[in-house]
Parts: structure tokens; C-alpha cells; sequence
């Protein structure tokens, strides 16, 4: 019986490793940032990497974990801001948009060892983020000034969309090679 609940705590440990490490991540990319009406920044690679690791549960905590610390002040979004500011600003609706994608990509997880499904859940996502974002973005914009849906997305989602798409394909390949890693380290312990 001690073994059995030594093991669940290891993994458990383990776990809260591996969420704590991809929170740190998000952070980190979301500091790498060049300033447009939407920052362009590396959360998108993370968000994606995040959830190619450690798959729906785990990845959802660590963007839920990631998200709860900007709003709480902890400096983790781009140019190294924090606060509900941020996330009620004109640009928070897509970093609430990171949650949006891991539900869909997590509801496309039986079918995403086919490459085309999972082609199609990422598109599928990012597009999702891009609507709930830009809608976002105009809502809070328009309270200041006026701005039209179609004018938000040639700022906020046209000039994004390669550069994301990128980014996601490094995210899949970039995933592989860590769990392939994670895969010889856990096959070594064993010996």
C-alpha cells in the first residue's frame, strides 16, 4: 500500500513539475516581444508546446496557472507586464483566447495521431483565439474610439497568422524531440 501512494505523490510531483515548467515557459515566451498593436511575441509556440507535452489536463493547468498569475500582478505577459489591466485590456481577450485553444485541442485529442486532424485542430484553435480575440479587442478599443471588426483584424490577426502558424509547426517539432528525450530519460531510470 505504500508504494501504491509513494507513487501517486511521485507522480502528482512530477506532474506539478512539468505544469510549473511550462508556466515558466509561457512567461519566457511571452518576454521575447516586438511591440504592434498586438505584441508579436513566442505565447503562441508556448501555448502549443504546452499542450504537444503535456497533453489536456496538464496543459489547460498550465495556462489557467500561467493567466491566474498575470492577473494577480506577476509580471508574465509581454514587455513584462502583469495585472487585470493587461487581460481586460484591448489585447487580453487573446491570452484568454490560450484557455479557448487547449479546450479544442484537448476535445480533438482522439483523433490527433492523425497528422491532418491534428493540422485541422490547430487551425481550427488559432482560429478560434483570433475570433474570441479580435471581438475582445474591439469591444474594449471601441470604448475609447471606433473601430471596425474587419480594421482590428488587419492589424491583430492578418500580419500574425504565418508567423503563428510557424511558430505552432516548431511547437510540434520542438514537442517531439522533448518527449522522445523524457521517453529515453524514464526508459534509463528503469534500468
Amino acid at each position: 500500500m505504500e508504494k501504491a501512494s509513494s507513487k501517486v505523490l511521485k507522480t502528482s510531483a512530477r506532474e506539478i513539475a512539468y505544469v510549473s515548467l511550462f508556466v515558466v515557459i509561457t512567461a519566457v515566451c511571452s518576454w521575447i516581444s516586438l511591440p504592434f498593436a498586438v505584441p508579436f511575441t513566442l505565447q503562441t509556440f508556448a501555448v502549443y508546446l504546452s499542450f504537444f507535452v503535456l497533453k489536456g489536463r496538464k496543459s489547460l493547468l498550465s495556462i489557467v496557472s500561467y493567466i491566474t498569475l498575470g492577473l494577480i500582478g506577476v509580471p508574465v505577459f509581454s514587455s513584462f507586464k502583469g495585472g487585470a489591466s493587461v487581460l481586460f485590456g484591448a489585447t487580453g481577450g487573446y491570452i484568454w483566447g490560450f484557455i479557448l485553444v487547449i479546450l479544442i485541442l484537448w476535445a480533438f485529442t482522439p483523433l490527433l495521431k492523425n497528422k491532418v486532424a491534428l493540422i485541422f485542430a490547430c487551425l481550427i484553435s488559432l482560429f478560434v483565439c483570433y475570433i474570441f480575440g479580435t471581438v475582445f479587442f474591439v469591444k474594449v478599443y471601441s470604448q475609447k474610439s471606433s473601430i471596425s471588426f474587419i480594421k482590428a483584424l488587419s492589424f491583430c490577426v492578418f500580419p500574425f497568422i504565418l508567423p503563428d502558424m510557424l511558430k505552432i509547426f516548431l511547437a510540434y517539432v520542438v514537442s517531439e524531440k522533448i518527449k522522445k528525450t523524457i521517453k529515453n530519460q524514464e526508459t534509463i531510470k528503469k534500468i
